[in-house]
């Protein structure tokens, strides 16, 4: 299976809690919610397509509960995302949770870069990721991402959690695919593309590339 992350983001890379004030649990963050005034019919189009590839799902112990906490009760055979993760088996890196109550769900502990890469080798489309911030931040700086997907929203908070912080890997992507939502959310697609590469301008001879 191809491991793939999709997030939602503010502009400024923010991405927590974006559908409620406190669905992370993080008491002094007041600007939760934020994606809520974007959501069009575009976006629940989008979703649906990318859920439609899921055969497993990896989340963060804070994303699985916040998910459980509501995808459970949606009980409508039509609603793709619903039978997606009611369905397919769900694996959560934590240290904390040994008895989960949503069905097919496994725990991943000890070491994860071998635990990822056995189930990527598993048969199916798409390992999907989603929110999950410190997990994300873990599979980046091991190079375990094939597809990078962000939505960012037109909007700038100026504090929060973000996606990236200083230490993470530098990574260089190729952009596979881009779209717009009506209501001018972005979402791009990007994979991974090897380390950087750095040059300069220069005023006799304009952009010079190295490595």
């Amino acid at each position: 299976m191809r491991l793939t992350l999709t997030t939602f983001l503010t502009i400024d890379g923010v991405m927590q809690p974006p559908v409620g004030p406190t669905d992370d649990g993080t008491p002094d963050f007041d600007a939760g919610g934020w994606l809520v005034p974007f959501a069009d019919i575009d976006m629940d189009a989008y979703v649906t397509q990318g859920f439609a590839e899921a055969d497993a799902f990896l989340l963060g112990r804070k994303t699985y509960e916040i998910m459980h906490s509501h995808w459970p009760n949606v009980t409508d055979a039509n609603d793709i995302v619903a039978t997606k993760l009611n369905r397919r088996p769900k694996y959560v890196v934590t240290k904390t949770m040994r008895l989960p109550s949503w069905a097919n769900t496994k725990i991943v502990d000890g070491d994860l870069k071998s635990a990822i890469e056995a189930l990527k080798r598993q048969p199916g489309l798409e390992l999907q990721v989603h929110g999950s911030r410190q997990l994300a931040r873990s599979l980046h700086n091991l190079g375990l991402i094939d597809e990078y997907r962000l939505w960012i929203f037109p909007v700038v908070l100026g504090k929060g959690h973000r996606l990236f912080d200083d230490g993470a890997i530098p990574t260089a992507f190729q952009l596979i695919d881009s779209k717009t939502t009506g209501t001018g959310v972005s979402v791009q697609s990007f994979v991974p593309f090897g380390a950087p590469r750095y040059g300069e301008v220069s005023a006799a001879n304009g952009v010079e590339t190295g490595t």
